[in-house]
């Protein structure tokens, strides 16, 4: 039987550490506040803000919430962002995705001034990534890269294969994969279907973030391999799941991520740490 990795355990680890930060910044006048932005009144969107303000409270963070009707303007948005951009009591900016459909992405995630956001997404902190410099992460893949960590997963000269290729969690997970020395595949929607399951057989680390409920089976998995579980789904029964069949897969892997309780609960746990290095960029003490 696998390894289960504790992802609500490890992120309780890992905001007690957060909050040990934010206590020493605040002892040398440092605010470590963090503005998040809700757009409209999707439930989904709402309940993960609050899962968010609560983890702020948890770790000492002074949180400013701000809830737009969905009928908010790009203009009004775009300035709302500069006013927190200037704000020297915030560390950091979240704005919460999805925006209503009238509303440009792209150009709020980039109006966001690059040491603010904690998010990982700017086009800045991507190229960092991308280069090999110090910057921000984005969220999930920072946190799977906390989890290799501390199980003591080794990616070097390992055959990663992620199955997803979201600019949020795909294409950062390979380039921290990369980074770590292992060897990359990224299987993607235009993957043919036929090969899936042999490319899948071929990974030590596999990451399944493709959005289809129980997608990869046990059969798919090599013996022995890490399998992390990026997603958030629901069965046919409309139960919690994964992009993993959890049941087969658990007899086969090494090592394993639930749903709930594992890759979750660490990314709401590095947007603690983000804005703890967000501040500590803006003051300089990195």
């Amino acid at each position: 039987m696998a390894t289960i990795i504790d992802g609500k355990a490890l992120a309780a680890t890992t905001r007690e550490r957060a909050a040990a930060e934010v206590t020493k910044l605040a002892a040398q006048g440092i605010a470590c506040g963090l503005a998040v932005i809700l757009v409209g009144d999707d439930q989904g969107s709402a309940t993960y803000v609050r899962a968010k303000l609560r983890d702020c409270e948890q770790c000492g963070i002074p949180s400013k919430d701000y809830k737009l009707p969905a009928e908010t303007s790009q203009e009004e948005l775009m300035e709302l962002v500069g006013q927190l951009n200037a704000d020297n009591e915030v560390a950091g900016i979240l704005v919460q995705m999805p925006l209503p459909k009238h509303l440009d992405e792209e150009a709020v995630v980039a109006a966001i001034d690059p040491k603010k956001d904690v998010d990982g997404f700017h086009p800045e902190n991507l190229g960092k990534l991308v280069r090999g410099l110090p910057g921000l992460r984005p969220c999930t893949p920072a946190g799977i890269m906390e989890m290799f960590d501390a199980y003591d997963i080794d990616p070097a000269g390992k055959n990663a294969v992620i199955v997803g290729r979201s600019s949020i969690v795909g294409k950062p997970m390979s380039l921290m994969l990369l980074a770590k020395n292992a060897t990359i595949s990224v299987a993607h929607s235009h993957t043919d279907p036929r090969e899936l399951a042999r490319i899948c057989q071929s990974a030590d680390i596999l990451v399944a973030a493709c959005g289809i409920p129980k997608m990869i089976k046990g059969p798919w998995i090599k013996p022995g391999a890490t399998v992390i579980d990026v997603g958030m789904d629901r069965d046919e029964n409309g139960k919690l799941c994964g992009d993993v069949d959890f049941a087969s897969a658990e007899l086969v892997a090494g090592a394993i991520t639930p749903v709930p309780g594992g890759v979750g609960p660490m990314t709401r746990a590095m947007l603690m740490s983000n804005v703890v290095l967000a501040a500590k960029a803006q003051h300089g003490l990195l």
